[in-house]
């Protein structure tokens, strides 16, 4: 009997890895496997390795980590089991909505759970008498706007990726978008928020009251970056619709002018919804992709945008046109109606993607710094641009010091990409050193977990890990992101794709 007992187990082994590709796991892994694949179907659990490729990475890609396995929950319910099997059987995980994260805050955890959201994508309440709506983390920023402006309603921030982006992903980078010089980051617009720890735990964190009293959970929950568990359901404050926009497009000569009209604005009282800067590069880029009618031969776009009401926007917008053209701006346009509004920023928007018309592969920065110090800042990213002979690309929120340096590389050169990592860390060491941030929106991820300690102390981050020791004791979700340590993420997880090396794909 127990000869007979052990060929069925080996027979079960076998079975089992021809599902999985034929790889082989320890027996707790093998477990979790037969009762994720007793909870999903097969058509919603990925662990071949053909299946998991597209899971591999995410926005920035030049990193990549194999998951153990994909699951698609259809419910919560699924999404609260996955993570309870995940913790009782120590295994990582990792919440994943369109994969739009330029961090690396979304990649998978080597060996770990991958727990697709796109289909917990329902908006389960839509209140326009007390302007919230309660929404699913896989829910696409965008619609939540579509779906409030019938009552003269929208969700404020809008990152460049919110056609795509999810607000469960929002949440976990605290994201921001044009408009949060005046409507701040995604934590303003969090009320309430439905979320399983780590450890397994349900919690409802705040409400859908814009008053609260006690402790902000809800808001010490936004931006996370998926170190706490995973958002189920989130409450969102929504805005009227402003009565009236005014936008208006600066071309200037140099990159410096551009950056001392953002200060010049803000100095002047005036508090526009959105203030924008595009370099040289960023404005060809635009105009190749979308073809948004730029002056191609400026050096700089300044695209600043007042919104709200009628009467007061015109009275503003006499004062920002002069202003404007005070600061050396060569020429100056308004849209005059929403078509040309919505073509400005059209350009602007496809302004990241539109930069691959330029280069095989490019890294996108995430640095703060004063803005007061804005073209200060701009001439030292364009001499440490000359000095690595690397070519960068300028596009970011102006209005709160946000930039987002595009670097330009071509990941099949030797070397490239470590040259370009060389250049984006001396970009934010430089913004630490003005007084600002290694991150405005994108997280620390893993791309800048290793730049955390130039920013904050020991005690600083002990602080922090201890904090999310307290919610994920196992350090089980999103493990080995935001935190320095272990080998550096150049070293361990770029280079070519295994099917690339394997002859299957090619990039040419």
């Amino acid at each position: 009997m127990a000869e007979d007992a052990a060929e069925a187990k080996a027979e079960a082994v076998a079975a089992f890895q021809g599902a999985t590709g034929g790889k082989s796991y320890g027996s707790h892994l093998m477990e979790l496997l037969k009762q994720l694949q007793r909870l999903f179907p097969p058509d919603r659990i990925f662990t071949r390795k053909p299946q998991l490729v597209a899971y591999e990475t995410d926005g920035l890609t030049a990193f990549r980590a194999e998951p153990l396995a994909v699951v698609i929950p259809d419910t919560q319910e699924e999404v609260i089991r996955t993570v309870r099997l995940c913790h009782r059987h120590d295994t990582p995980f990792v919440a994943r909505g369109s994969g739009t994260s330029l961090s690396g805050g979304s990649m998978p955890v080597q060996g770990g759970v991958v727990i697709g959201l796109n289909r917990l994508n329902r908006i389960l309440k839509l209140d326009p008498e007390n302007r919230f709506a309660i929404v699913e983390a896989g829910t696409v920023n965008l619609k939540v706007s579509e779906a409030a402006a019938p009552y003269g309603l929208y969700y404020a921030p809008d990152p460049s990726s919110q056609q795509i982006c999810t607000i469960g992903g929002n949440l976990a980078f605290n994201s921001g978008g044009a408009h949060c010089l005046k409507y701040g980051m995604t934590a303003n617009h969090v009320l309430g928020i439905k979320a399983v720890l780590a450890d397994g735990e349900l919690v409802d964190l705040g409400s859908d009251s814009a008053e609260t009293v006690g402790p902000d959970t809800a808001g010490f929950f936004c931006g996370n970056e998926g170190l706490f568990g995973v958002a189920l359901e989130i409450t969102l404050r929504l805005t009227p619709k402003p009565q009236r926009y005014r936008t208006l497009l600066a071309a200037y000569d140099s990159l410096e002018k551009a950056g001392r009209a953002v200060s010049a604005v803000v100095d002047s009282g005036l508090l526009p919804g959105a203030i924008e800067i595009m370099d040289k590069l960023a404005i060809k880029a635009a105009e190749a992709a979308v073809k948004a009618g730029y002056p191609q031969d400026a050096e700089a776009l300044l695209i600043v945008e007042l919104e709200g009401e009628a009467e007061a926007v015109e009275e503003d917008f006499k004062h920002l046109d002069a202003l404007i053209a005070s600061t050396g701006a060569y020429e100056q346009r308004t849209a005059q109606n929403e078509r040309e509004r919505m073509i400005i920023w059209k350009g602007r928007k496809s302004a990241f993607s539109a930069v691959g018309r330029l280069s095989p592969d490019y890294l996108v920065q995430d640095g703060v710094v004063p803005r007061s110090r804005l073209g200060e800042a701009l001439a030292k990213i364009k001499a440490y641009s000359r000095e690595a002979n690397i070519e960068v690309a300028n596009v970011f929120h102006a209005g709160d010091g946000n930039l987002h340096p595009l670097i330009m590389f071509d990941g099949n050169e030797e070397g490239a990409l470590q040259r370009a990592e060389d250049l984006a860390g001396k970009i934010l060491r430089m913004c630490v050193d003005m007084g600002g941030s290694i991150t405005g929106e994108h997280g620390v991820g893993m791309e800048k977990k290793d730049y955390l300690p130039d920013m904050f102390s020991e005690t600083d981050i002990e602080c922090m890990k201890r904090v999310r020791f307290a919610l994920d004791p196992k350090e089980i979700a999103n493990r080995g992101k935001m935190f320095p340590g272990g080998e550096a993420p150049a070293l361990s997880f770029h280079g070519p794709h295994p099917l690339e090396k394997a002859g299957v794909i090619s990039r040419e």
